[in-house]
């Protein structure tokens, strides 16, 4: 196994790496703060939908064909729904068709994920011991009346539940999920990855499961060192398989950094390669994209506090060519107008991007990157040039009903067709936008 740590790295190289990455973060001096910017570059609204007033957009979409119609799943990042299902065949007049509320007030389902006709969809609790945590799969052969199929219970004294998932293949959905029988050393470590039979839908079995060495009790190893000042804890949040590469997993660590996990054998993942800059006292790695052909990897810091209180959270590129020591190349560059993002009474920072993983239904881009950044909005970057991304297009519309009218763009997914689905984090609803650009979106 191999640990590459800024500053800390086996190679040697550990000043050259370290002043590499802060050059990265902090090297903008160049870019002016403009006080006011358009609020939409190359970007036009084709639709909109206020989700039946249910708002609370979550970081789980997924799209599906039923013939000619085109239907999206939303999960919710918070009740009273928790996944909402929307006919999109007419981007310019989306239609609910059917939403799942939560079971309780303090249940959350934020993520789900989608393989042919069966949904699996998260429920996390807003405190450990409490009911509903878990997942569920549902039978969404009608679109209209997704049926339950199972429920797995992952529910106990120390689990909250799962927070997210991915679930693209038919065979193995990927948890961040607590467990009844998982005990943190620290309370912030509780979610760890579990890996999901899922092939028969209706008996869902765990597989194999993985957490950060040193964060369960009982661990040889010793406990990490806690990130400094937002301690956001050593937590499985995103993971990602390639479909060229099923043996392999690209996963976000939250405080634990960027882990490449060896996953051939689905009872025993392994570690091949971790890096993370604790040493510049960041955290919150929240999804890592591979762009294997390119010898790529996107990698995004969620920002969780407002006002920028935690920046810099970035989106930085990484070049994995060695998968044994991945270093940074660049960061996706800040807007111009960064400060008055920044005092909108919301959190401004990167969130979540397109995922690559739809590939029947939605697009596989390798040259540009298109993100959701809170108060930012929906951004959209050329990265031709690993070393050099530019911004390519933009959207920041005000929402009266959001604290200081500030988007807090939380998720998205392109479409086959070249449409971007995104979703509000609060009440803004769902965006259905058509890009317009020179830049070739692909």
């Amino acid at each position: 196994m191999h640990h590459l740590r800024l500053f800390q790295n086996k190679s040697g190289n550990a000043n050259r790496v370290g002043c590499i990455f802060l050059s990265l973060m902090f090297g903008f001096q160049s870019i002016s703060f403009a006080a006011a910017m358009p609020d939409v570059v190359n970007l036009r609204v084709v639709g909109h939908s206020d989700i039946n007033g249910a708002g609370k957009g979550g970081e789980g979409l997924a799209l599906k064909q039923y013939g000619t119609r085109t239907v999206l799943f939303l999960a919710h990042e918070s009740g009273p729904q928790c996944f909402s299902v929307i006919d999109v065949t007419v981007p310019a007049k989306p239609v609910v068709l059917k939403q799942i509320p939560v079971e309780a007030e303090f249940i959350r389902c934020n993520s789900l994920g989608l393989s042919g006709n069966v949904l699996v969809v998260a429920r996390q609790s807003l405190t450990v011991g409490q009911p509903y945590g878990g997942i569920k799969t549902y039978d969404v052969s009608d679109a209209s009346n997704p049926q339950l199929l199972s429920y797995m219970d992952l529910t106990g004294p120390n689990s909250r539940g799962t927070h997210y998932l991915t679930f693209t293949d038919g065979k193995y959905a990927y948890l961040a999920t607590g467990a009844k029988d998982f005990v943190p050393k620290n309370p912030l470590d509780d979610q760890m990855l579990m890996i999901v039979d899922m092939q028969d839908p209706k008996v869902p079995k765990e597989a194999g499961r993985w957490w950060l060495p040193g964060t369960r009790v009982g661990d040889e190893a010793p406990a990490p060192a806690r990130v400094k000042p937002f301690d956001s804890g050593f937590r499985l949040h995103t993971l990602l398989v390639p479909a060229e590469r099923p043996d392999r997993a690209y996963v976000g660590w939250i405080d634990g950094g960027i882990v490449v996990l060896d996953i051939a054998d689905k009872s025993r993942p392994k570690e091949v390669s971790r890096i993370s800059w604790q040493s510049l006292n960041e955290g919150f790695i929240h999804t890592v994209l591979p762009i294997l052909d390119r010898g790529l990897l996107v990698a995004s810091q969620e920002s969780t506090k407002d006002e920028c209180a935690d920046w810099p959270m970035r989106i930085t590129l990484l070049d994995i060519q060695n998968e044994d020591h991945p270093f940074p190349l660049s960061t996706l560059p800040v807007p111009a107008n960064f400060s008055s993002l920044c005092k909108g009474n919301g959190r401004f920072g990167a969130h979540n991007i397109n995922l690559n993983n739809m590939p029947d239904v939605s697009r596989v881009l390798k040259n540009t990157v298109v993100t959701a950044q809170f108060a930012g909005g929906l951004r959209i970057y050329s990265i031709k040039d690993p070393h050099n991304p530019v911004e390519i297009a933009h959207f920041t519309p005000k929402v009266p009903g959001n604290k200081g009218e500030s988007i807090q763009m939380n998720d998205l997914i392109v479409g086959k067709n070249g449409l971007i689905y995104a979703n509000d984090r609060f009440t803004g609803g769902l965006f259905i936008l058509e890009y317009t650009g020179k830049t070739p979106l692909n």
